[in-house]
């Protein structure tokens, strides 16, 4: 009897699998010869040819997997595998995410709109309202797209994989939710005051992160030692909330109950008053009625803050650095077995007896993979062009034609590198001229030069800016500032134009100063002709024609701030400098996930703060109240002109009445400057339990969320600036390629175990091993 390959075409469909059977597929038997379960082969040759393309297609998917740090526990039969790989696919990938964000937008459009200039409730004008259903149309198109998302998701994984997935019966929990509640909204003709659905919205984001997952799983794991720090936090604020108001009791002498009635006139007045000072968005302000009175009084202040926010604060930020940084370590953990398992399941897959390699059945067999049937595989898998052809490079240099497990994990390590820019040769001149002007202009001087005199224009600017500082937009001479501009634009022109001399066209694009300087030296050049042409006379006091597109201080103020761009060239010259530059630029690429998690939180809070506060703060019907800060407040009601107070700052475009000024006034609260001030407001506008709402956003804003993007900038910085210790200024750039979020943690992260591969995919729902 023959020997079957390695994955079977069916599976047993009363064991509860879902397998990958095609009805045209042929039986299979069993075999009784130790080793793998496969299929019977016969001697049908399109037969051959057909199972050898499943493996091969099964193979390009394993990589694919093993790529995108997938799991590979999906079917694996002809059909479903090429759904597979078009679902994964950059247009409908890009398509799911378009239609997330669309469903999300609609916040700044349904009602309250934002579609106003301002959010300012003195000045706002009535928004534009869509009618009913615009936007209902949308969502249920949307919405539509989602259920055909969780349908094919629920297919390719079968059913046992998906009733133990939490994220899909999730998924499936909050489709069915937003479709009965756009049901209520078109019956009721729009009119519903409040639609659950946009609150639940932000899970579809969540929901096709695997890195958004994976990081609030950490944060969950993590929450537990973040709260023991804040029940730590809570007792030394109330220890002291007790001690202050017992040191600034009433007394019955009215001028030494400034404090008291300020401060600590209540529980709730006295709790929010230290809270706040633990921000020190009141500091010294708090402490100033009982400091005028007795200097000692400072010491209870000073005391608080420096346990509570330089101790207590700093701890917690420590302690989420180390916890969080332990549990996304286990997070990564999981990605590299996922990309070993993928890559594993692709060696086995094309190591199956009788595909063109060679294996024994005795004892201490060595299984190997034809390195033409790899290249067959490699041509076809999705992936950046320059790993593809690193790792065929490293495939065709084995001499027998064939690679062993070890090796074709190995060369797969490729995947973790980052496409390293070789620079061409430079051109070659005859001319001795030439050639000079080529040594010159490819030495590192003339780079220096370049940087002194990018801020000799910089200083000539600022020089401009302070002796025209007072001067109106008419009484200015732009003639010094236009000779001045039109000398090193002209330099700028020299410079660019010898160093292509020097490198050639190609050479000169292929370093990204270079196109940054060209760009911009070009841009000038094109602003500066377009001046000439539309002002012949730059140095007169008046724009002649002031209904150009452009007036010319427009111009110039903008050829000055492209100079001033123009100087960040320095940047990568600069070896901490180049550090810390790339260090931002890593965090954009691979912190995604937190930024995904942090805009939820933002999306949700937005959209309860409209729910509890939408309309609760309206300006006075005499708005010259407003306007006249020396006026008592002899009015009625919640308003005040206090000193400080929301309307005497005139804080009126903050406020929860739509959902990008709700957005913008979190932001203002997470930054923690003056918040005291919106909360101060809503608690006389609404209710003192407001209070929950705002401490609640900024526990979780900048209490948890911004120490944990403090700790992960900590780690990629650290990261970044030890292994650039050893690299000259040049190579700082070429550690970019190490500073994905796996790659950060490369040294602590365990490779999985020959044993531990194998008894996963012995797991595989739909894969049917024997060993």
């Amino acid at each position: 009897m023959e020997d079957e390959p390695l994955l079977t075409g069916s599976i047993n469909r009363g064991s509860g699998d879902y397998g990958s059977h095609d009805s045209d597929q042929h039986q299979h038997e069993e075999s009784s010869r130790s080793g793998r379960l496969s299929y019977s082969v016969t001697d049908d040759s399109e037969e051959q040819d057909a199972d050898s393309e499943l493996y091969i297609q099964q193979a390009v998917v394993f990589i694919e997997d093993a790529i995108q740090y997938r799991s590979i526990n999906h079917r694996v039969d002809s059909g479903s595998l090429r759904l597979y790989r078009w679902y994964y696919s950059r247009i409908c990938q890009w398509g799911l995410g378009f239609t997330i964000a669309v469903v999300l937008a609609l916040a700044f459009i349904e009602r309250p709109s934002s579609l106003t200039y301002t959010s300012d409730i003195r000045f706002k004008p009535k928004p534009w309202e869509p009618p009913c259903g615009l936007t209902e149309g949308i969502e249920i198109v949307c919405l539509c797209i989602f259920i055909l998302d969780i349908t094919v998701k629920s297919y390719l994984i079968g059913w046992e994989e998906f009733r133990m997935n939490k994220w899909l019966i999730g998924y499936i929990i909050v489709i069915a939710a937003s479709v009965i509640d756009w049901m209520l909204s078109v019956s009721m003709m729009c009119d519903e005051n409040l639609r659950v659905r946009r609150l639940i919205r932000p899970f579809f984001l969540l929901q096709n992160s695997s890195l958004m997952k994976k990081t609030l799983k950490c944060i969950k794991r993590t929450l537990p030692e973040i709260a023991s720090v804040i029940l730590l936090l809570a007792l030394h604020l109330c220890i002291f909330t007790m001690i202050g108001m017992l040191i600034f009791s009433k007394s019955n002498d009215p001028e030494k109950n400034g404090e008291w009635e300020t401060y600590f006139k209540n529980l709730p007045k006295a709790l929010s008053s230290l809270l706040v000072l633990l921000t020190t968005a009141n500091n010294p302000d708090v402490m100033i009625p009982a400091y005028s009175l007795n200097r000692g009084y400072s010491i209870f202040f000073i005391l608080f803050s420096v346990f509570g926010t330089y101790l207590l604060m700093n701890l917690m930020t420590a302690i989420i650095y180390n916890q969080f940084r332990g549990y996304l370590l286990m997070s990564v953990q999981t990605s590299i077995i996922r990309r070993r398992l993928g890559i594993r399941a692709a060696f086995e897959v094309l190591c199956c007896p009788g595909r063109g390699h060679t294996s024994t059945q005795s004892e201490g067999h060595v299984e190997r993979v034809a390195v033409n049937m790899f290249l067959q595989v490699m041509n076809r898998v999705h992936m950046k062009s320059y790993c593809r052809q690193a790792i065929i490079k490293a495939a065709q240099q084995f001499p027998d034609g064939f690679i062993n497990g070890e090796a074709f994990q190995r060369i797969f390590n490729e995947l973790d590198k980052d496409y390293m820019k070789e620079h061409p040769p430079k051109p070659v001149y005859s001319s001795s001229v030439l050639q000079h002007i080529q040594y010159i202009y490819s030495h590192f001087y003339i780079t220096v030069l370049g940087n002194v005199v990018a801020l000799a224009n910089v200083i000539c600017i600022c020089t401009a800016l302070l002796l025209n500082s007072e001067k109106s937009t008419s009484e200015r001479n732009y003639f010094y500032t236009e000779i001045i501009n039109c000398i090193f634009i002209l330099y700028y022109l020299i410079e660019m134009l010898l160093k292509i001399v020097a490198f050639g066209w190609r050479g000169y694009l292929s370093y990204r100063n270079n196109m940054f300087d060209g760009f911009l030296t070009v841009l000038l050049l094109a602003i500066q002709i377009a001046i000439f042409i539309t002002y012949r006379n730059p140095y007169e006091d008046v724009d002649p024609v002031p209904h150009r597109v452009m007036a010319l201080w427009e111009m110039v103020r903008l050829v000055n701030m492209l100079i001033v761009f123009r100087f960040l060239r320095i940047i990568p010259e600069i070896k901490l400098m180049a550090v810390v530059a790339s260090t931002l630029v890593d965090l954009v690429k691979n912190l995604r996930a937190f930024a995904g998690i942090l805009l939820v939180v933002y999306y949700v809070f937005a959209v309860l703060g409209i729910w509890l506060f939408q309309g609760a703060i309206t300006p006075p019907s005499n708005m010259s109240l407003i306007s006249n800060s020396s006026t008592e407040n002899n009015t009625t009601g919640p308003f005040s002109m206090d000193c400080g107070t929301f309307e005497q700052l005139e804080y009126w475009p903050n406020n929860f009445d739509d959902f990008a000024a709700s957005l913008v006034l979190l932001y203002n609260i997470m930054v923690v400057n003056n918040w005291h001030v919106f909360t101060d407001a809503y608690t006389r506008y609404t209710t003192e339990w407001s209070l929950v709402y705002f401490v609640a956003w900024w526990l979780t804003s900048s209490v948890m969320w911004v120490n944990l993007f403090v700790a992960l900038i900590l780690e990629n910085f650290t990261y970044k600036w030890d292994r650039s210790n050893t690299l000259s200024v040049e190579d700082v750039e070429r550690i970019a390629y190490q500073s994905t979020v796996q790659l950060m943690f490369r040294e602590q992260v365990q490779e999985p175990t020959e044993e531990e591969l194998v008894a996963q995919l012995q797991q595989h729902p739909h894969l049917h091993l024997s060993w």
